[in-house]
């Protein structure tokens, strides 16, 4: 036969302790590695994203400054030289490189006449290197005076 002596085991003077103990004992070993894993993996991603607009900053900084040469070049066009149909190129510096391509320019259903005469202006920026090349096109019209004479 089984004697008891009268306790239980949640009676034992130790349980308020034990349970103390298990309540205020903190965060286990695998708590802690799981909430720095998961910190881990949150400033990795946000690491991936601040690289990323770094990336985008770059290629919005390179693009505007492509338009400002471009806006550069189609405003001094025919500025100082008659008007002359066909392609020219060049460069703006070590970095960007320019070709343009002049065509006269008509309406449907309107005659040119007079002095004036529209031309369709194609102006292309390129940069890079010939592994990652970047281009921005860019179209206009102008309007030039003709000199009695010319063909253009």
């Amino acid at each position: 036969m089984l004697q008891t002596t009268g306790w239980r085991h949640d009676d034992s003077p130790w349980a308020g302790r034990r349970l103390r103990a298990r309540r205020q004992g903190g965060f286990s070993l695998l708590e802690v590695i799981a909430a720095i894993l998961l910190l881990a993996i949150t400033f990795a991603a946000l690491m991936q994203v601040a690289g990323g607009a770094i990336g985008l900053t770059r290629r919005a900084a390179a693009h505007d400054e492509a338009a400002m040469w471009a806006r550069s070049k189609l405003d001094s066009a025919f500025v100082l030289d008659a008007p002359k149909p066909g392609v020219t190129a060049g460069r703006f510096d070590k970095d960007y490189r320019w070709r343009l391509q002049v065509t006269p320019w008509t309406a449907a259903g309107v005659s040119q006449g007079g002095m004036m005469r529209l031309y369709r202006l194609d102006l292309e920026v390129m940069w890079g290197t010939a592994s990652h090349p970047n281009r921005a096109r860019f179209t206009t019209l102008r309007a030039a005076v003709v000199t009695p004479g010319t063909s253009s």
